[in-house]
């Protein structure tokens, strides 16, 4: 297996090309899967406050044998708590569960335009990577106006912007944006599992001509796009499968097959950032 390759973010923070999901990882099953994961050469570990595994996250971390500084563990905020008294006794929350002294990088969820709260969360998360909390504050799910706001308010883009990003879902605005104010864009749900797009026939026959499973091939575009995919399986096989897109590479044409799957319903669920609630 080749080696991960790393990104520097806005804030000169560096993290691995690849992540490992944990949604749905949780007690002691959770925590085998992510010692697995770690095992396999994963070493940064994308979990939530919301996921409710922030402490089988710290119990994986004392377990897997490899030095907490070689890790890139993460979290995130969740929406009720966003007014920046709660923002902060949050955080310190989310480390007390975990065990950890510190996030490598603490996400913002969601943005909830609605209550118009995410840039107070914003600045408290600034704030709390300056008493060494947090090393990086990112968001998820944000579209160019709310990250605009954030950075007339505060004068900082976040490091990340975690959105969904897939086959049938490409976001290549989103993409372009966070490319000219230097975010990076994570992944979340790389291989859009609730369409299945890894049976998609249009990609079972690239793959088959590639000479890769097709959750490599997909993953393997979303690297070569310049996004951070954020695969998750509790299973040791797939999570070494998932790893390994770094020892081959897609031509221009290849990538292009697989940019136009997308769909005018590509979004998996009804989770607009423009108006969706998340608490």
């Amino acid at each position: 297996m080749s080696e991960i390759p790393a990104y520097t973010l806005l804030d000169g923070t560096r993290v691995p090309a690849i992540a490992l999901g944990t949604y749905n990882l949780r007690g002691s099953a959770g925590v085998t899967a992510m010692v697995s994961g770690i095992e396999a050469g994963y070493r940064m570990l994308d979990s939530a406050f919301n996921y409710e595994n922030e402490g089988a996250l710290g119990a994986a971390v004392r377990r897997c044998g490899v030095p907490r500084e070689e890790l890139c563990l993460v979290s995130k905020l969740p929406g009720r708590h966003q007014r920046y008294d709660e923002a902060v006794y949050t955080l310190e929350e989310s480390l007390m569960r975990a065990g950890l002294d510190y996030w490598d990088m603490y996400l913002i969820h969601w943005p909830n335009p609605r209550r118009g709260l995410y840039a107070q969360a914003f600045q408290a998360l600034l704030d709390a990577r300056d008493r060494g909390l947090i090393r990086s504050v990112g968001v998820c799910n944000f579209l160019p106006e709310h990250l605009q706001r954030l950075y007339q308010q505060t004068g900082e883009y976040p490091s990340v912007n975690q959105i969904e990003l897939h086959p049938y879902f490409p976001q290549p605005d989103a993409l372009a944006f966070h490319g000219q104010v230097g975010i990076r864009t994570e992944s979340w749900s790389p291989l859009g599992r609730k369409w299945r797009i890894v049976e998609d026939p249009a990609v079972v026959s690239l793959a088959q001509q590639v000479g890769v499973s097709p959750a490599r091939l997909i993953l393997r575009w979303h690297h070569q796009l310049g996004a951070l995919p954020l695969p998750k399986s509790g299973s040791p096989q797939r999570q070494r499968e998932n790893l390994d897109i770094f020892s081959f590479e897609l031509t221009p044409e290849q990538m292009e097959a697989i940019s136009v799957l997308a769909r005018p319903d590509g979004r998996q669920a009804d989770q607009d950032p423009a108006r969706y609630e998340e608490f």
